[in-house]
């Protein structure tokens, strides 16, 4: 447990001094991240980053207004927000992860075959989780 803490406050060190170099907090640049993945509702983005809906809005607001993000209507239920990552906001994306350094050096010293380990790791760890 220890190690585990101590590696992912390295990480979040590293994400957070790229996420300021693009003149974003830690939780915009995570909301982009989150969006890397594909478009979601606000409430499973606020869900997902385990945050207040309100901290959400703002932050969402924040970032549309710098062209990073924008909303769209659901298209099965007009009420519901869905952010799309908009293509300013993958470049964005693309540039924290490209200057995340400590964690990139990191992972270049392991093996291929070492980091196919480590990802089916974590994803056991983490990703699937057994059903309540």
């Amino acid at each position: 447990m220890e190690l585990l803490s101590v590696s992912l406050g390295a990480y979040y060190g590293d994400f957070t001094v790229a996420a300021a170099s693009e003149n974003l907090t830690a939780s915009q640049g995570k909301a982009l991240t989150v969006l890397r993945r594909g478009p979601a509702a606000m409430r499973a983005l606020a869900d997902t980053m385990t945050c207040d809906a309100s901290n959400m809005t703002g932050i969402i607001d924040r970032l549309e207004k710098r062209g990073l993000v924008r909303r769209e209507a659901s298209a099965s239920d007009r009420r519901v927000k869905t952010v799309v990552l908009t293509a300013e906001g993958e470049r964005v994306t693309d540039a924290i992860r490209s200057r995340m350094r400590a964690t990139q050096d990191g992972l270049d010293r392991l093996s291929d075959q070492d980091r196919d380990r480590l990802y089916t790791l974590l994803e056991r760890v983490f990703i699937s989780q057994p059903a309540a």
